[in-house]
């Protein structure tokens, strides 16, 4: 049985739930997110909805927490959206958007381009004698975590001297150097 399953999902104001036979359809003030499901029921009442798991295989049981996350981050998604922010720590590493389209300069002979997903609004800080930041915004909290996964796959920290792209706050493990 799942704990996380059996816990309810209050539903905000301004939140809208379509129940279908094999889709769930949430709908918000930041946009419409649909999620397709299998082995377990939607129950809405009163502003709160309940994921009912009927058959108790392990199959089921796996799936009624899954559900039940998925949807509530749908629902957080529509209502609040979700933040990403990424720091670029190296000599020389910049970062500029025009629209979606990310610019990267992060030592390598040219520069890289990226062309973010239109549902990820994307803002590129930069101040003197601090690292530049990229902020990603998104009610999709799966997009914009791959999103953000595949910006830092450009330039994954390495242990040694801590360059690369990271999460903020996110503190990397370093390694000694060579001992003479």
């Amino acid at each position: 049985m799942s704990r996380i399953g059996n816990s309810p999902i209050l539903l905000p104001e301004g939140v809208t739930l379509d129940i279908q036979e094999d889709l769930i359809i949430v709908r918000g003030k930041l946009g419409e997110l649909t999620q397709s499901y299998s082995g377990v029921i939607f129950e809405n009442k009163n502003g709160v909805l309940n994921v009912i798991n009927p058959l108790e295989t392990k199959d089921s049981n796996a799936k009624h927490g899954l559900y039940r996350a998925l949807v509530n981050n749908m629902v957080e998604g529509v209502s609040k959206g979700f933040t990403k922010e990424l720091e670029l720590v190296g000599v020389g590493y910049r970062a500029t958007n025009q629209a979606q389209i990310l610019d990267l300069a992060l030592g390598y002979s040219h520069n890289l381009v990226f062309d973010v997903a239109p549902e990820v609004k994307v803002e590129t800080i930069s101040e003197k004698g601090k690292n530049p930041i990229i902020k990603l915004r998104s009610h999709d909290k799966q997009l914009i975590g791959f999103v953000a996964a595949k910006i830092k796959s450009f330039r994954k920290p390495e242990p040694y001297k801590g360059k690369g792209i990271r999460f903020v706050g996110e503190e990397i493990r370093r390694k000694a150097g060579k001992s003479a």
